[in-house]
């Protein structure tokens, strides 16, 4: 009997009759004879709802104590979902049980707020599959070693879906959003762009990485590690089409680099908001100053994206390097207390009204001049460039926040994104 996750975004359980729909959806799946794991999010906007509160009541420094509370708070969100789907499925005459992620148990490390998986326990999923049971488990959440709640991050019940779907080694992972599939860029920003049949694993590892919110980047990371076969579409086509139909549709994360998508030179343009640079100007040049500075960022548990160290001139050196604004004025108090005294200069800047824009593509290992034209396309805009970050698969820039929209209009203009593949 196949074992399919499915994993529900807030919008599609925002309400109690989608909520139902979704139940009506998971039976149908189930009546066809699949054993079913569900993880659903918070409802929509409760997460938001419930660290307002906190914001209003917490103090002004951010601690583990206040960092443990919050992952308390914001993890009743996905209990209440998950207990309303249990209930609408048993309303659909389905036997259904539903965990939070400390029941199961969802192992984490103690990294509050944004704690990472070390194992799942399945036996108690198993039990109840055996037993002709739907069984719902919380997304976004687990538990330490200690029994503290902990919660993954924005986006976290993508991971546990597939962190879940990898434990059981289910035949394939759904993730239901309130779009259907993977798009060349987001729809909003460019509405000729278009919806994915594929996608490999790598350029979703980097679209996600590099500000595409349709999965969360450990999600990808865990389906690559494990080989889950992904899926994502809608939740708001109609839940009783037909299911073969709707086992086709979306896009699907594909392990295998088809001819096709060999041709595909750049497949995507991805962009994120929510950076911010910091420089550390007049910094002296030895070896060991990068780890000086971001050893220390490291310690605080911030992540840094892309880093530039100049040229040195006369011994000193400026280094850059981008965060996510969230953190900004945490890594700003680490640096001042932390690094700049240990360095001789207190010339700190910072900006937090940039962007980074990215375009991806396989193909782009075998091609040349791809870089030459994203580059010539933004200056033909008079986009100016403040950063550079490359792989493989994929060039980032990042600019002025105020020509994000701009530059991915050119880009994806530049790159034919609006056209089907040949």
């Amino acid at each position: 009997m196949p074992l399919i996750v499915h994993k529900y975004g807030g919008t599609s359980m925002g309400s109690t009759e989608r909520i139902r729909n979704v139940a009506k959806r998971v039976a149908k799946w189930a009546r066809a004879g699949h054993q079913m794991v569900v993880v659903p999010s918070a409802m929509s906007g409760e997460t938001n709802r419930l660290l307002a509160l906190a914001k209003e009541l917490a103090p002004p420094k951010q601690t583990d104590a206040l960092c443990r509370e919050l992952d308390m708070l914001a993890a009743t969100g996905e209990q209440a979902s998950s207990a309303l789907l249990a209930i609408a499925l048993q309303a659909e005459g389905m036997e259904s049980v539903s965990y939070a992620g400390w029941q199961v148990p969802i192992l984490t490390n103690s990294a509050y707020t944004k704690a990472r998986i070390e194992s799942i326990d399945d036996r108690k999923i198993r039990g109840d599959l055996a037993e002709g049971k739907i069984v719902i488990v919380t997304g976004f959440q687990g538990v330490d070693d200690d029994g503290h709640i902990t919660t993954l991050g924005r986006g976290g019940s993508d991971t546990s879906a597939v962190a879940v779907a990898a434990a059981m080694q289910a035949d394939e992972c759904l993730i239901y959003t309130d779009v259907d599939g993977v798009y060349t860029t987001d729809p909003r920003v460019v509405p000729e762009a278009r919806r994915l049949a594929t996608v490999s694993f790598e350029e979703m590892l980097e679209m996600a990485s590099l500000g595409s919110k349709v999965l969360q980047i450990r999600s990808v990371e865990f389906a690559g590690k494990y080989r889950v076969p992904l899926r994502v579409l809608s939740s708001f086509t109609p839940w009783d089409i037909d299911i073969q139909e709707e086992a086709r549709s979306g896009t699907l994360i594909t392990f295998e680099e088809d001819e096709k998508m060999e041709r595909a030179v750049v497949s995507g343009i991805a962009f994120n908001r929510d950076e911010a640079k910091i420089s550390i100007l007049g910094v002296p040049d030895r070896p060991g100053i990068a780890y000086n500075i971001l050893g220390a960022v490291a310690d605080a548990n911030i992540e840094v994206d892309v880093i530039i160290q100049n040229i040195s001139k006369d011994g000193k050196t400026d280094f850059s390097f981008t965060v996510h604004r969230n953190e900004y004025a945490r890594t700003m108090d680490v640096l001042k207390t932390k690094v700049l005294p240990a360095l001789g200069t207190d010339r700190l800047e910072g900006d937090t009204r940039i962007c980074k824009v990215s375009i991806v593509g396989i193909g782009m290992r075998s091609h040349v001049g791809i870089a030459s034209k994203m580059f010539r396309a933004l200056s033909e805009e008079g986009i100016n460039i403040q950063m550079i970050s490359t792989s493989e698969i994929k060039t980032s820039v990042v600019i002025d926040e105020k020509y994000m929209e701009l530059a991915v209009r050119a880009l994806h203009r530049a790159f034919d994104l609006e056209q089907p593949s040949s």
